[in-house]
């Protein structure tokens, strides 16, 4: 037996596991390739998917070999000699990597059809197996992969029992004795070992975020994005997002309750006032949304106090139309992404960008894309945070700019740029997209106002306030004033719609156990010239906006989302949610309180801490309906896949 027995043993494992999924991964792009109505254009970028899909067949293969290898240092260090020792790791690596090929294998028929990698909704019928087996023998395709994964789990038994015996012996009447290294050698080789399995069980070494499945995300063509995803990565990962309680279908109403409520809505007659007021823009008109991080309506002129930290945010509000009586729909940024853009409400704590399988919705970027424009989304910092690319590649955004498509000399904290230089960035883009002839729609998601908080030098920027809470908002509105200075002297400022909402708000002083002011936020749709100012105070959703700006448009397009155009209709309630509460604010002042946990409600006017759910149950009955009957809508459209344009 050579020295290096056992650590070569483990390269050529992990070498043959990355040849195999490197075979089922060009033979599903064959299959699914020659078999599509429509031809995809892969735009010359298939060699980089296939980089993509070494890197998960690394993070799968680490997580196989991470005790194997354990057991082969305790062996080299210990020095163990019986070779059944060796044998255990050695078929536990066996076994684990047939059942990743087995997942191998049925993905190809499984992503053919659902156009989705295989996850834990594949077991849907699993209470059926005699149906299942039926379904199996009766497809072809299905015998087909079931037949490949056969020779090729009978041709890795082989292969790696091959490896075994060339490396760690195991031939009959081989008595051949152990060697084992020196410790200035075996102490190296182990650090190295230990380093590379778990660097690569995290997928990467940025620090902020190991590899998720949007890592795999890199472009605007969804089957690039997939095919580079390993099956049996996906599954497991699926099958971990499904046992935390925080993504458990919620069971509010029943089904057909909500599909009442959500009728209802789809019912609303037309305000005839509002219609008549309401901004038809021209043509190719461009759309810049900023989603504004933490912005508080209560850090504004709207706040109760009357203090603000805001004037520059304050005179945009001033000069178009202003939502003071908007909320978010969640208290975390990627509810407030998710629903700006999508128009669909949080569910309770789920964090709906982060699940295993990546929901394709319709909403405003796909909505835009169809019409000719181009999509690009900027945040300053690791774009898979929170699953971002992933999420955004996969839902109309032909461009998405992080943390690693910067000057790395322009970072400045934990949250990567500063809010100035992202909108410099964004700024430039749409400038090269106005150059180019197109209309544009870009996503700008700042964070500056974001712990830990960090003001860069060298700007032409001077606090008010000596805290850093305030100057932080000073600078984030800073930022803000100078991109809307910068963005008025271009050719295409006068031709362009700009929407101002925040992710979510701040933690301040509340009278309730849910804390109003963390979904309180301003929304400000803002036109110079086209759209006159006006403040609107009965109750509005962040959901709403995709709809509103749909229903600005010259083409005005359908509307596929849970949100209403705010120009020709009015919502009965707003609802938002702060993970394990869901709140209901009135057009009259009343607010609903549902406490999830315990399973308690309350109905206060706003401003006052009485509880007076005794004396108005309709009132309360009503909201809670309205609220718990469009969440529930939301989520069966997730578990229903019709969260795709139509």
């Amino acid at each position: 037996m050579k020295k290096y027995s056992r650590f070569s043993y483990l390269l050529i494992v992990y070498l043959l596991g990355i040849a195999y999924f490197t075979v089922f991964r060009l033979v599903e792009s064959w299959v699914f390739l020659s078999g599509t109505t429509e031809p995809v254009d892969l735009k010359g970028l298939f060699g980089y998917a296939l980089y993509t899909g070494w890197r998960f067949d690394t993070l799968a293969s680490c997580y196989i070999l991470a005790l194997p290898a354990l057991m082969m240092l305790i062996g080299e260090f210990a020095h163990i000699r019986a070779r059944a020792y060796y044998r255990v790791p050695h078929y536990f690596i066996n076994v684990c990597y047939t059942a990743a090929f087995f997942a191998c294998a049925a993905d190809i028929p499984y992503f053919c059809y659902f156009y989705s990698r295989l996850d834990v909704v594949s077991l849907t019928w699993g209470d059926t197996p005699d149906m299942v087996v039926s379904m199996i023998l009766g497809e072809w395709e299905y015998v087909l992969a079931l037949l490949a994964f056969v020779g090729v789990a009978v041709s890795w038994w082989f292969a790696t029992g091959a490896a075994f015996r060339r490396t760690l012996g195991g031939k009959k009447g081989d008595d051949t004795p152990m060697q084992f290294l020196p410790l200035y050698v075996s102490i190296p080789l182990a650090l190295l070992l230990i380093f590379l399995v778990f660097t690569g069980m995290r997928g990467r070494l940025t620090r902020k975020s190991p590899l998720r499945v949007g890592s795999a995300s890199f472009c605007d063509v969804p089957f690039l994005n997939q095919i580079g995803l390993n099956p049996a990565f996906t599954f497991m990962k699926s099958v971990e997002e499904l046992s935390k309680s925080r993504n458990q279908p919620v069971e509010l109403v029943p089904v057909e309750e909500a599909e009442k409520v959500y009728g209802e809505q789809l019912a609303l007659p037309v305000d005839s006032l509002l219609a008549q007021s309401a901004v038809v823009m021209p043509e190719g008109t461009n759309v810049i949304l900023v989603i504004m991080e933490s912005m508080t309506t209560e850090k504004t002129c709207l706040s109760a106090s009357g203090v603000t930290l805001t004037r520059h945010l304050d005179s945009l509000m001033a000069g178009g139309r202003l939502y003071t009586n908007a909320w978010s729909a969640g208290m975390h940024t990627y509810n407030g992404i998710y629903s700006s853009l999508y128009g669909h409400p949080a569910i309770l704590a789920r964090h709906a960008m982060k699940q295993a399988t990546i929901f394709r919705m319709c909403g405003l970027p796909q909505t835009l894309q169809g019409m000719g424009y181009q999509t690009a989304y900027f945040m300053p910092h690791d774009a898979d945070f929170d699953n971002m690319r992933g999420f955004l590649y996969n839902n109309g955004y032909t461009e998405v700019y992080g943390q690693s498509e910067y000057d790395p000399d322009k970072v400045v904290g934990t949250w990567g740029i500063p809010d100035h230089t992202l909108f410099e960035y964004a700024l430039e883009h749409c400038n090269k997209a106005y150059a180019d002839g197109e209309p544009f729609f870009t996503t700008v998601m700042t964070c500056s106002d974001h712990s830990p908080y960090v003001i860069p030098g060298g700007i032409p920027f001077e606090a008010k306030h000596a805290d850093m809470d305030s100057a932080i908002v000073e600078y984030a509105d800073w930022s803000i004033g100078h991109f809307m200075n910068l963005a008025a002297k271009e050719p295409w400022f006068e031709n362009t719609l700009f929407v101002f909402v925040a992710d979510h708000g701040a933690a301040r002083p509340c009278l309730y156990d849910m804390s109003l002011p963390y979904n309180h936020v301003p929304l400000l749709f803002y036109a110079p010239g086209r759209i006159a100012p006006e403040r609107i105070d009965w109750p509005v959703l962040q959901l709403d906006i995709a709809a509103t700006v749909q229903g600005m448009m010259a083409e005005q397009p359908a509307n596929h989302t849970l949100g209403i155009d705010l120009q020709r209709y009015r919502r009965p309630y707003a609802y938002f949610s702060a993970d394990d509460k869901i709140g209901v604010v009135s057009p009259g002042g009343l607010f609903y309180l549902w406490r999830v946990k315990e399973e308690r409600e309350s109905l206060y006017r706003l401003g006052s801490q009485e509880d007076i759910i005794g004396q108005l149950p309709d009132s309360a009955a009503a909201m809670r309906r309205y609220a718990f009957g469009m969440t529930q809508k939301s989520q069966q459209m997730l578990l229903d896949h019709t969260t795709e344009c139509r």
